[in-house]
């Protein structure tokens, strides 16, 4: 779903009478749940698929990518017409999960986790399933999570084998989990790069539909779980958390691996809290932005800090005398420079450019948007004051409010 996009009619509810025959789980807690899934490939399709049949009643379908030929050998939800149409792959398997199970909600983003999801939504959710292929995408949806203290499961795939973990606020920490050498090439976005490489030059697709039901099953079966918080406590229901779920199909093995780590140290476990909520949206001009929150919030000097990435207020781009200068985020210019065939080549001394982490009165692009400089819509913004910081909620903008049950406090 693109911005302005009108929220899913609902459905008649004819599931109603086929879902509480399910057993082992409250049906009432899975009808009001929020669950957010990121990433809508092979896992991200069993993950679904899954859910939908549950009967899970809100699910936000997290995906910036398009369907190509090679996901149809591993991806239940998409059709041949999908991929040679190259469809959103949130849009179309919110589609067809809807089609398994009309009485749910569903919310397709066509968004990047990273950098298109504000913390305002989701801090709504009850648990958020991770499906996707690198570990910067795991980072940082580790550190959304943990900022807002919803808890997160997690899968991989590679093969035959395949992982699953789950990660709470206060328990266990994705980013303690990381070693030196996964840190180190944590930024490459490349999706299980080794693997697919490997699989490309013997003419094969890295995983197999076999592996991606069984590990999809295990993290569907851990987001129920985590719904249900008085039988995880009494055990009643034992979680993954601090545990790695390990299968190996080859020689069909598999076992459960103590997988804990928390350091209180970390600064990737900071909570925004108290969040408080201003009449703003990423439409609001920069200056009135500030002026509001000053207002609101009794301070005199209030800064925006961008946290997560910068604002480049001078990019200057010289070749063959021409000149080009841009004004974007700084996650922005990758994609520029793609989409200009006569720049794309340029080595990185080729370009001259200012990074702004902190927005405030000297800002001296006062008309410019809060969604021109990078920040999403239902952001929390990360407010300086001169009496410490303050966490502050923008408007709903998209009305997602009247799509999600209001089951987590706001």
């Amino acid at each position: 779903m693109k911005e302005n996009d009108p929220i899913p009619t609902l459905a008649p509810t004819w599931g109603a009478d086929v879902f509480p025959l399910l057993s082992w789980f409250k049906q009432e807690r899975l009808e009001r749940a929020n669950v957010m899934v990121v990433g809508c490939g092979a896992l991200g399709n069993e993950v679904l698929k899954n859910l939908a049949l549950f009967g899970v009643g809100h699910l936000v379908v997290v995906d910036f990518d398009t369907i190509e030929p090679s996901n149809l050998t591993r991806s239940i939800l998409f059709s041949q017409a999908d991929a040679e149409a190259r469809r959103p792959k949130a849009t179309v398997t919110a589609k067809r999960i809807r089609e398994i199970n009309p009485s749910i909600q569903v919310l397709p983003l066509e968004c990047d986790i990273c950098h298109d999801i504000g913390l305002g939504l989701l801090r709504q959710m009850d648990v958020v399933v991770g499906c996707v292929d690198n570990r910067w995408a795991r980072y940082y949806l580790n550190r959304l999570c943990m900022r807002v203290g919803v808890p997160w499961v997690d899968g991989g795939i590679d093969g035959l084998e395949g992982t699953a973990r789950v990660f709470m606020p206060g328990k266990n920490c994705y980013a303690c989990n990381l070693g030196p050498e996964a840190l180190k090439d944590m930024s490459y976005r490349l999706s299980c790069s080794a693997s697919i490489q490997r699989n490309e030059q013997a003419n094969r697709v890295p995983t197999t539909p076999v592996i991606a039901s069984i590990i999809g099953a295990v993290e569907a079966q851990e987001a129920i779980k985590l719904l249900h918080p008085d039988e995880l406590a009494s055990g009643e229901l034992t979680s993954l958390c601090g545990k790695m779920f390990y299968y190996e199909g080859q020689h069909l093995a598999a076992r459960i691996a103590g997988f804990t780590g928390y350091d209180e140290e970390c600064p990737v476990h900071e909570q925004w809290e108290p969040i408080e909520k201003a009449d703003l949206t990423t439409d609001s001009p920069i200056g009135e932005a500030l002026d509001n929150l000053a207002g609101q919030l009794g301070c005199n000097d209030v800064e925006i800090i961008l946290r997560d990435h910068c604002f480049v207020d001078y990019l200057t781009i010289r070749k063959d005398d021409r000149e080009v200068t841009v004004m974007l985020p700084d996650y922005a210019i990758a994609q520029f420079l793609e989409e200009e065939p006569t720049l794309r080549h340029l080595p990185f001394h080729a370009f001259y450019q200012h990074e702004i982490k902190a927005i405030d009165s000297h800002f001296p692009y006062r008309d410019l948007t809060l969604s021109q400089i990078g920040i999403p819509p239902w952001s929390i913004l990360h407010v300086r004051t001169e009496n410490g910081n303050r966490y502050v909620e923008l408007a709903d903008e998209r009305n997602y409010s009247t799509f999600l049950f209001q089951s987590r406090q706001v």
